[in-house]
This record gives structure tokens, C-alpha cells and sequence, in this order.
């Protein structure tokens, strides 16, 4: 079996969660798929194999290495799935999506993700989001980690789910925020209120920073308030991901309680 070469139009997405979500939210973008030999009678996988067949896809049985050579080194748990790609929304998306948000009476609840790179931490914010119920993640169209299948297998699922809005310009993009009463709060470890002081109510954007050296000039300026997540001494910073977790479950806590 020879593999296939990459193509703009496609795109890979492996492990059970993941694939389980792309079935549930998106099964006609589903093109093919791939099972490790002697894996069809996994109980997850079996299940995922008959779902497959609703819809036509009949996976293939692959040696173990084949599966390996095609994640790329990814944590594939023995399946992986071919789809039509799906181009991350732009600016306009975001504008029409609020405005669909303003319609329903919702209140909007974002994460800005202002250059982060690692994919893995990409897909943890981006299953943080989901679980807190967030609206969406927004990140900066370059310098910034991409959807790709490490981001898609760490998010478990979530990129399915989570509207995600890679954007060219963060600043004005924030403005266009503030302008609709959506709050850009953004985590930096010298602020000087805690999340536990901080009104999380309302409109809202969490702003995170890049994983070395946090949000950028521009951006921090263009926040509404900056806060921090109170630690014990000597410890100077948590993983961009974990923090996001924080601060959206704190925002979630303050908002349930109103």
C-alpha cells in the first residue's frame, strides 16, 4: 500500500475522539479511512467502523507502520480518517457569527489565542472552550498554530465543535469586539488583580499569550483589564493551556452563579 500525497483539499484527523466528532458533526466531509490490522474488533473501534459504514466510508486494514508513517509520528489510537479541508473563518465569519449571536440573545464568550504555536496546546485550549461552552477561539492568521491532526487529536473532538477564526489583523479585531460590548480581558502574570477579583460577567474575550514570551504589546494595550492566576511562590508561569482552562472555568463559575 503506497501512501497517498497531501493535498490542500484534504485533511487528516486521527484518534477515537476526533474521529467520533468528525463523524457526528461532519460525516459527508468524510472521504476515506484507515484501521491498524487487528484493531476491528476494538469495542471503540468496531463502533466507529460500523458508523463509518452508514455513510459509505469503508476503512481500510493497514499494517501498524503504515498508519504510524501516515500520522506522522501522531497518537493515531489504530484509526485515521481522510477529509474535505475545511478553511479556519476569517474576519467576516467572525462579524456575521456575532451578529447571529447578537440575534439569538446570546452572550458572546470567546478565546484569543495571541500566537501560540505548539498545535498540542492549540487543541487543549481549544477542548477548554468546548467544555466551558465558549463561542469560539480566534487567533492570528500567522505566527500562530493551524488545525492541523496534532491540534485535532489534542483537542479530543473539540474542533468539530468550537468555531475557530483565524483572523489577519488581532488588534482591530478586538476592537471590533469592544465596539459590541465584548470585553478583551487578558491574562498576564503582573497584573494586579486575580481571576477571583475580576468581573468575568458579560461579553467576554479571555486573551492568552504566546507560550514564551506572552501577548504582544499591541494586544495587551487593547485589553479592557489585565489578570492573573494567583500561584505560590516560585512558580512563575503555567502552561498557556492549563491557564486558558482556568480562566474560562473561573468566567464559567461567575457566570452560572449570575
Amino acid at each position: 500500500m503506497q501512501l497517498q500525497k497531501k493535498s490542500r483539499n484534504r485533511e487528516l484527523v486521527y484518534g477515537i475522539s476526533a474521529v467520533e466528532q468528525a463523524i457526528e458533526t461532519s460525516p459527508d466531509m468524510i472521504l476515506s479511512a484507515w484501521v491498524v490490522k487487528g484493531r476491528e474488533d476494538d469495542k471503540r473501534i468496531s463502533k466507529l467502523i460500523r458508523d463509518l459504514s452508514i455513510y459509505g466510508i469503508v476503512p481500510q486494514t493497514a499494517m501498524r507502520h503504515f498508519i504510524d508513517e501516515k500520522a506522522e509520528g501522531g497518537v493515531h489510537q489504530g484509526i485515521i480518517i481522510e477529509m474535505k479541508a475545511t478553511p479556519p473563518k476569517n474576519e467576516q465569519d467572525l462579524l456575521d457569527y456575532l451578529d447571529e449571536l447578537e440575534q439569538k440573545q446570546e452572550v458572546p464568550f470567546f478565546v484569543i489565542l495571541d500566537g501560540v504555536t505548539d498545535p498540542r496546546n492549540l487543541g487543549a485550549v481549544m477542548r477548554s472552550a468546548w467544555a466551558g461552552g465558549c463561542h469560539g477561539v480566534i487567533v492570528p492568521k500567522d505566527k500562530s498554530a493551524s488545525l492541523n491532526p496534532a491540534a485535532r487529536k489534542a483537542a479530543a473532538g473539540a474542533a468539530s465543535a468550537v468555531p475557530f477564526f483565524a483572523i489577519t489583523n488581532l488588534a482591530r479585531v478586538m476592537d471590533d469586539l469592544e465596539e459590541r460590548s465584548i470585553r478583551c480581558i487578558g491574562m498576564d502574570g503582573s497584573a494586579e488583580q486575580t481571576i477571583y477579583e475580576t468581573d468575568f460577567n458579560g461579553g467576554l474575550a479571555i486573551v492568552m499569550g504566546s507560550e514564551d514570551s506572552g501577548m504582544r504589546r499591541l494586544t495587551r494595550e487593547k485589553c479592557a483589564a489585565l489578570t492573573k492566576i494567583p500561584m505560590a511562590e516560585g512558580v512563575d508561569s503555567l502552561n498557556v493551556s492549563v491557564a486558558a482552562g482556568i480562566a474560562v472555568f473561573e468566567a464559567v463559575r461567575q457566570r452560572s452563579a449570575k
